[in-house]
């Protein structure tokens, strides 16, 4: 019997083997035996066909794959399963284990009954292989997708509902000092409830940031005239009271204004400054050049100290991706979630401007941004409008 056969003569002993094998998983506890069979009957409908439907070299290497070449833009069966596990409270590697004991339970109940195998039952069992393996991608992706959405969510909400009460308690513990004399020590600890409530508050929008650039909106930018070269000094100031132990060395040359965001320029040089304070030799000044010419700014931000190995650099941009320094061992920086760099990045495309690292030995970490004076769109249309009116004269 043909494997495709097989699966419709035996789908409720397969069927009963699937929810036999669900039940034992943690989430199953309290759910019926309608929902320990989501979508399993339509699953295995979809591998029959599967079975049975024409196959071109190209398709099989993209099941292979993982990949679907339908164009039906409904969710599929395996999607829809993946989504409502999902909310079940189920774990990505319990979902798969589903399939692997799928798969597992049809090949032992097939070749029972087949106790040899022809040369047909071997492409039909390497096209059931590929069926659940496009099964379970589907199956990952819209379960991945579920999970990003309500993680993103979730930093969404609570950025939006904890900045109104962390906004009244920067306020009164701004206002205290003026209701009447307080003696050092009120004054002291006054002092560090306002500067907790504005790392806080930074921390909100940084995640806030986070999920725009990860909605795939961007960061959004209010561009206006400014200088460079004074909001880097602002901050520079800001970074050095903090650590005055440090030494940060500024460079200008050239023209340095043009029309940025003054908020993110800002944002972005706290952020690789702030970074090269964390990971460089204390005992070394930073070195900050920004250098202007007609196109754009180049700004470079030099530290020394132990290079980030070769293996981290492809990942630094990435959210959530943190190097180890004095201050993660000792757990001084406790506020940084790894999301710095991966923010100075969007800031960067937002800009339509590049950012590299190059870090060695020799040379220390130097972080290297282009910010172009004109966004390419406009500079583009620029130069449509110029060729029109050539071709016109």
């Amino acid at each position: 019997m043909r494997l495709a056969d097989f699966i419709r003569e035996n789908k409720q002993p397969i069927i009963a083997e699937w929810e036999s094998f669900a039940r034992t998983l943690s989430p199953a506890v309290n759910m019926t035996a309608f929902q320990l069979r989501d979508h399993i009957e339509q699953i295995l409908s979809f591998i029959s066909e599967d079975l049975e439907s024409p196959q071109t070299a190209r398709q099989q290497i993209s099941k292979s794959h993982g990949e679907n070449d339908s164009v039906d833009f409904k969710d599929s069966a395996a999607e829809i399963h993946g989504n409502i596990r999902h909310d079940e409270g189920f774990d990505i590697v319990q979902m798969v284990s589903e399939y692997r004991a799928l798969r597992s339970s049809v090949i032992i109940l097939w070749t029972k009954a087949n106790r040899t195998l022809s040369d047909e039952d071997v492409v039909d069992l390497t096209r059931f292989n590929e069926s659940i393996d496009q099964a379970l991608a589907e199956s990952v992706g819209k379960f991945t997708q579920k999970v990003d959405y309500s993680k993103d969510l979730l930093l969404g909400v609570l950025g939006h509902d904890i900045r109104s009460p962390l906004g009244a308690m920067n306020m009164s513990a701004q206002l205290i000092p003026r209701v009447g004399t307080l003696n050092d020590k009120q004054l002291e600890l006054t002092s560090q409830i306002v500067n907790s409530g504005t790392r806080i508050s930074n921390i909100i929008s940084t995640l806030l940031d986070l999920t725009r650039a990860r909605a795939g909106t961007g960061l959004p930018i209010l561009k206006v005239p400014m200088d460079i070269g004074i909001i880097c000094r602002k901050v520079i100031d800001e970074i050095e009271i903090q650590h005055p132990d440090r030494t940060i060395l500024l460079e200008i040359t050239g023209d340095v204004q043009g029309e940025w965001d003054i908020t993110r320029i800002g944002q972005l040089f706290s952020n690789l400054i702030g970074n090269a304070v964390q990971y460089g030799t204390k005992t070394v000044p930073i070195d900050v050049l920004i250098k202007g010419d007609p196109l754009g700014v180049t700004i470079s931000i030099h530290n020394a100290g132990d290079p980030i190995p070769p293996n981290q650099l492809t990942t630094l941009f990435n959210s959530f991706t943190r190097g180890e320094s004095d201050g993660n061992k000792s757990g001084e920086d406790i506020s940084n979630l790894g999301l710095g760099l991966f923010i100075s990045k969007e800031i960067v495309m937002a800009h339509e401007g590049t950012i590299k690292v190059f870090s060695n030995e020799q040379q220390g970490t130097i972080f290297s941004v282009r910010l172009p004076r004109v966004s390419h769109l406009a500079h583009d249309q620029a130069a449509l409008r110029s060729l029109a009116m050539k071709n016109i004269n």
